[in-house]
């Protein structure tokens, strides 16, 4: 590894109880790690019981911290992530969350932290950072172009003239000065209206944002200035404050051992299938379509006569009421040349294998990373938070096609994802996007890029401490 000759930094870590939150945070805690840096990991204690095995050489410098998730009205037990509970019932989640306040604060007390990194939901953190004498930096996983789009602090908690109503949310907004398509579509901001207003864990996501990054020394971003310049800048106009992109963070691996029998069964299915044929299907640990867009899936995939592999996460926890289904005689009309997998699968292992030729996903940022790495190209389907504006990015940039959709109510038909999969993977239309995907791969995966900018945070973290 490589050392940072100064006295190292003790940084802690706290993110939001997602893992597609949890993982990008234990990314960058490795590359600071690597540098001779102690990390203080924060996490509950059943998630930090899943997170990655990390490999010996960090384990006398990354540090796990358990802390006790407190029971919350109509949190279901041992649900301590966002994968664990239904998409209404995160709000109770968010609430026990914000009770640990008091036990992190008695941490940070006794720590010698340098800085904490904090994800949008404790919102709290920096101020009580700020009385304890610790520096405080509100990491986003979310790209610049989201978070820019969303604006200032101070519109974010409340005082926004401008956006009064949903439809507001669907151009792009006065501070951007540049022209751009980047803005949602009527149907994904209603879909997410509910996090805009004060909700059941009494403060809406809208505030948290705000209040994490007016209380902030810094605003650390996942993205990359030669990617997407003009969003910093706007985040630098708006914020008035430091804020520096850590790189996109690709995803590293290493084996648990126990998806070594899944991978297997997966590999010789697909070293069965054409170079390139196979289409992966998959919506990370937060989205879960509706049954009826479950239906339209399943039969576009049917209709496309591609090979498909399909994860498919039929419900979200034990509590989750409403299991998904295949369409009757689905299973049986393409066994020849699909698979449907309902559980937990080894994605960056499916993304590298040669048999695949395209990804259809819902523009998580961690997913559209992998793909990149892997020269995937991306046929997109969003269904929550952030995934709108990142499909605009890619929209913009030709590196993935979205399935045409209803603007008021985001509905969709077979034939529209039948053909969305094969303009992206075998038409000659399509070529922009599996040539613009390889296009950009340096962008994103070159680590001398990647390690410039760690060795820039780090910079400015020991300067903001003097």
């Amino acid at each position: 590894m490589a050392r940072d000759e100064e006295n190292p930094l003790h940084i802690v870590m706290f993110p939001w109880l997602a893992f597609g939150h949890m993982i990008p945070n234990l990314e960058l805690a490795k590359l600071i790690a690597q540098k001779g840096h102690q990390i203080s990991f924060v996490s509950t204690p059943r998630n930090i019981d899943r997170l990655p095995k990390l490999p010996p050489n960090f384990s006398t410098l990354i540090n796990y911290v358990n802390l006790p998730l407190p029971k919350a009205d109509n949190l279901p037990e041992n649900a301590e992530a966002t994968t664990d509970v239904p998409y209404d019932a995160v709000k109770y989640l968010k609430k026990a969350y914000d009770s640990l306040q008091e036990p992190l604060t008695h941490f940070l007390a006794s720590s010698n932290a340098d800085w904490i990194f904090y994800d949008f939901v404790p919102f709290w953190v920096g101020c009580v950072a700020s009385k304890l004498g610790i520096k405080s930096a509100f990491y986003s996983i979310c790209t610049a172009p989201f978070i820019g789009f969303l604006g200032p602090a101070s519109a974010l908690m409340g005082n926004d003239p401008i956006r009064t109503k949903p439809e507001n949310f669907t151009v792009p907004p006065p501070w951007v000065p540049f022209p751009t398509t980047v803005a949602f579509r009527y149907f994904e901001i209603m879909r997410i209206s509910d996090s805009l207003s004060d909700n059941d864990s009494s403060v809406s996501d809208a505030y948290r944002i705000g209040a994490s990054i007016q209380n902030c020394d810094l605003v650390a971003v996942r993205g990359c200035t030669d990617f997407e310049p003009e969003w910093f800048q706007v985040l630098e106009n708006i914020y008035r404050k430091p804020v520096l992109p850590v790189g996109q963070l690709p995803t590293t691996s290493f084996d648990t051992g126990e998806e070594d029998d899944t991978w297997q069964w997966m590999k010789d299915w697909l070293d069965k299938q054409a170079r390139g044929s196979v289409v992966y299907v998959a919506f990370g640990s937060e989205a879960k379509p509706s049954q009826e867009e479950v239906t339209e899936i399943a039969l576009g995939l049917e209709k496309s006569k591609l090979p498909f592999l399909w994860v498919l996460r039929v419900q979200r926890g034990p509590s989750d009421t409403v299991v998904l289904r295949l369409p009757k005689g689905f299973e049986e009309r393409t066994i020849r040349r699909g698979v449907v997998y309902t559980t937990w699968a080894p994605q960056l292992k499916i993304l590298s294998h040669e048999g695949v030729g395209g990804f259809l996903t819902h523009s998580g940022w961690t997913s559209v990373v992998e793909a990149v790495k892997n020269d995937k190209p991306l046929i997109l389907l969003t269904f929550l938070s952030d995934q709108g504006i990142n499909a605009r990015v890619l929209e913009e940039k030709k590196m993935g096609y979205s399935v045409p959709r209803d603007e008021r109510d985001g509905s969709f038909t077979s034939d529209s994802v039948a053909d969305s999969v094969r303009l992206v993977m075998v038409e000659e239309e399509g070529r922009i996007y599996r040539e613009k995907i390889k296009e950009m791969k340096d962008l994103f995966v070159n680590p001398e890029r990647q390690d410039r900018y760690i060795e820039n945070l780090l910079r400015c973290l020991r300067s903001l401490l003097k």
